[in-house]
């Protein structure tokens, strides 16, 4: 069962708050098909997101899985789009 106390509902909060600040900057991404962000930073993220995800996973904290794995879906998004996308427009102009 879920034991809500004042140090998981501050890891809560922050973990909400962090999922969605990639939530504009996705949209952005998604619409321009483009993404400013560095590639470094996309790729140290979206890796340590997906690391928190599966740790998430392996001691059933199951708030914590979804909200690592939005995180890690959202910098994923961001990666595709810088890698694949700019990539190809590139080399079209």
């Amino acid at each position: 069962m879920l034991e809500l106390n004042v140090k998981s509902l501050i890891g809560l909060v922050g973990m909400i708050i962090l999922v969605s600040s990639w939530i504009p900057q996705t949209i952005e991404t998604i619409k321009l098909k483009k993404c400013p962000l560095n590639i470094n930073f996309i790729l140290l993220y979206t890796f340590s997101s997906l690391l928190l995800t599966i740790y998430s996973f392996l001691i059933k904290d199951l708030i914590f899985l979804i909200l690592n794995f939005l995180a890690f879906f959202q910098s994923f998004i961001n990666l595709y789009i810088k890698i694949f996308y700019e990539k190809n427009n590139i080399k079209e102009g």
